[in-house]
């Protein structure tokens, strides 16, 4: 079968490419700009299409169109597949018709989704139950990319709430690890998300079970859902006897990691799989990418983090400081999308102030937003933007630089030792990697 993915860059998208692609199909796919993941993809040898969307790149002998859910109607792609009466699936369609065919296990919420699932798929594989897993980010253990192939009727998915793509799944498991007020720009506000994950929950067969977090207090609210269901629920706590064994032998910082710790362990043992198991696959997990991901560079530490929402910072930031106590932290921090920053600017206002007062970061760079294509409104971009959250924010050690001017700006400030961690779900990572190639020439009198 002759397989096209629209959008084919995309964290989830990539990983469906990948399991079609191991499946035996012909894979090709197309997207506006390249990326790692593009590299990565062609490597595999998918035939992929950069630039703007086109016609031509959908022939007659196509026997399937995948696409993004970012990807609009009016695709140029899009409408050719239709005009030729090509099925077409979103990627979520394409993923829940897989759910059903497998035993799916999914790892819903707000935060946390890509490590739960992380430390989750690692645990079934040293547990030899070898799942299949469609993943949010890349993994070291996977040879850098977010898909694996397994040979057994596990999956794994991350199971993303955004547009309810959620609702198209139809796990015999959820992990829920919280849920609080994100993707204002579907959800009118947290009663929507909340009935949205109720109806979600409600996908679980009677023998079912969900994973739910006890400390989290919307989370909790959907737990009278799975008793009206007579669902098997466990539930898990910061208040659990393991918590301190696993802040001595996990390697990423931070409460919320323990959090994240505690739900794959308390699904690994409604699987039955051994604690022993469980805690040597936890104890070995290295971190995922984007996900405080520790880049070593000349005198200095760089960390690159994906976390883009106030509750996300807060915590990611706080792990930062119980990990390097007394070295000076600067963060770096892109916005994502105007929409977010604009529904939830107090929130940012509040949280930034915070993590300086408290002493998490010594010194913090805002940069401008992350512009998503196709999911912003002109007139939200018109009246917010980085200028006026840190005009806002008005706290002594912060200062709005553009991106191509944060290198500089760090190349005359930074004296040696300190921690830099660059933090946003956009492309703020690119300055990364100019650390991690040795682009990036840190010279003597810089310390």
């Amino acid at each position: 079968m002759k397989i096209h993915f629209i959008g084919i860059g995309g964290i989830g998208v990539s990983a469906l490419a990948q399991y079609y692609l191991k499946k035996g199909h012909k894979v090709s796919g197309s997207d506006l700009i390249s990326s790692e993941i593009i590299d990565f993809l062609k490597k595999k040898g998918i035939k992929i299409f950069l630039g703007k969307h086109k016609e031509k790149n959908i022939v007659k002998d196509v026997d399937l169109v995948i696409y993004s859910p970012a990807v609009i109607s009016t695709n140029p792609e899009l409408k050719k597949a239709k005009k030729l009466k090509i099925k077409t699936k979103s990627y979520p369609q394409a993923l829940g018709q897989l759910t059903k065919k497998y035993f799916t296990i999914a790892v819903s919420g707000t935060h946390g989704k890509s490590t739960v699932t992380a430390m989750l798929s690692l645990i079934l594989i040293k547990a030899g139950l070898e799942p299949t897993v469609v993943l949010g980010t890349k993994l070291k253990e996977f040879g850098q990319t977010n898909f694996r192939m397994g040979k057994s009727k596990y999956l794994v998915i991350e199971a993303d709430e955004w547009q309810a793509s959620f609702l198209n799944y139809w796990p015999k498991i959820i992990v829920l690890t919280n849920v609080e007020k994100e993707h204002l720009d579907y959800y009118k506000n947290l009663n929507q998300i909340l009935k949205t994950y109720k109806e979600y929950i409600s996908h679980l067969p009677k023998n079912g079970a969900l994973v739910i977090n006890k400390d989290d207090k919307n989370s909790s609210k959907l737990k009278i859902q799975s008793s009206k269901l007579q669902l098997k629920t466990q539930s898990y706590s910061l208040k659990q006897k393991e918590v301190e064994n696993l802040k001595k032998i996990l390697k990423i910082p931070g409460e919320h990691n323990v959090l994240n710790a505690l739900a794959a362990l308390t699904l690994a043992r409604v699987l039955k799989i051994p604690d022993k198991i469980s805690f040597k696959a936890l104890s070995e997990y290295k971190g995922a990418w984007r996900r405080f991901e520790i880049i070593k560079a000349e005198k200095i530490t760089i960390i690159s983090d994906y976390g883009h929402h106030p509750t996300e910072i807060l915590a990611t930031l706080k792990g930062a400081r119980e990990k390097f106590k007394i070295k000076k932290i600067w963060l770096i921090f892109q916005p994502h999308q105007y929409q977010r920053t604009s529904y939830l600017f107090n929130d940012f206002v509040n949280v930034l102030r915070q993590v300086k007062n408290k002493n998490f970061v010594n010194n913090l760079i805002v940069t401008d937003i992350f512009d998503v294509v196709g999911r912003e409104k002109k007139k939200i971009k018109e009246r917010v933007n980085s200028k006026k959250l840190v005009e806002k924010i008005n706290i002594p050690s912060i200062v709005y630089l553009a991106k191509d001017e944060i290198i500089n700006y760090l190349k005359k400030n930074l004296r040696g030792k300190e921690v830099v961690i660059f933090m946003g779900a956009g492309d703020i990572y690119k300055l990364v990697e100019k650390f991690s190639t040795g682009s990036v020439d840190l010279t003597q009198k810089c310390f």
